[in-house]
């Protein structure tokens, strides 16, 4: 990889990887094309009537360069922790601006997204705003000192825990909730077996359900019910596409509205 001419003015933006899609659409900018995170999921919920004639160019695990390269973009956004290998094929279609990380560093890449399209100063306002609106709703609902445990299941028989440093888990943490400590993994997740259920120990628990996997969530049923935040009518069921899938300005203000509608004070 090497230095990159990006044009001006950019007019026919691909985005491949989640969070530059939400970063260009919470600048008022519609990408030509995008990658998406599941093949049979298409764009994120909270982000699909602003993607109409957006063209999908596959996953963002392994977007297809013949279809981006047909929609003849003058600018191309993705990830290197995802496309380094891709580079220089797409390189030689357009343009090509890499984010170092993906998700877990999800502003980094709304400030990258927005560099590339000259819309520097306008992220900063959002992200400060987000951040200012984190504080207040954190505030509202009594965040401080309450603790959260954010769960997808799964559609192999497995759950994941969410830890500070994924998406969800950093807007929880930045409006003064706490996660409890685990050994968290290098994407600040742990996947423990459904005989260490407890490990759902937050005083609060959003859970989401990934594709697939109404079926695990349905074989705990009795052990969730035992949970202490489920017998405290404290477990809220979010959307997935806003917590886990789509990872940026837009969806963070999501899930921060969720909490300040779910969540009372004192309960």
């Amino acid at each position: 990889m090497g230095e990159t001419k990006v044009p001006v003015n950019p007019q026919r933006i691909v985005v491949i990887d989640s969070p530059h899609t939400d970063a260009l659409v919470s600048l008022g900018i519609t990408p030509v094309g995008a990658a998406v995170a599941a093949a049979n999921e298409g764009f994120p919920g909270y982000l699909r009537d602003k993607l109409d004639g957006t063209a999908n160019v596959g996953l963002i695990s392994g977007p297809d360069i013949e279809e981006i390269a047909t929609l003849r973009p003058d600018l191309i956004i993705g990830s290197k922790v995802r496309h380094e290998k891709l580079y220089q094929q797409l390189s030689a279609i357009a343009p090509t601006v890499y984010s170092v990380d993906t998700g877990t560093n999800w502003k980094e890449q709304a400030t990258i997204t927005a560099q590339a399209v000259n819309r520097s100063e306008q992220m900063t306002e959002q992200l400060a705003k987000l951040d200012e609106r984190a504080v207040e709703v954190g505030r509202k609902v009594g965040a401080t000192g309450a603790s959260v445990s954010i769960v997808r299941w799964r559609a192999n028989g497995s759950f994941r825990i969410y830890g500070p440093e994924t998406f969800s888990g950093s807007v929880i943490t930045a409006m003064g909730f706490r996660l409890p400590s685990k050994p968290w993994g290098a994407y600040s997740m742990i996947e423990p077996s459904l005989e260490n259920f407890g490990e759902i120990d937050g005083d609060y628990v959003f859970h989401t359900l990934g594709a697939g996997s109404a079926a695990t969530r349905q074989s705990v049923t009795d052990r969730w019910g035992a949970l202490p935040a489920v017998a405290a009518n404290r477990a809220f069921a979010v959307d997935d596409d806003t917590w886990m899938v789509g990872i940026g300005v837009l969806g963070a203000g999501r899930i921060i509205d969720d909490v300040e509608r779910l969540v009372k004070p004192g309960a």
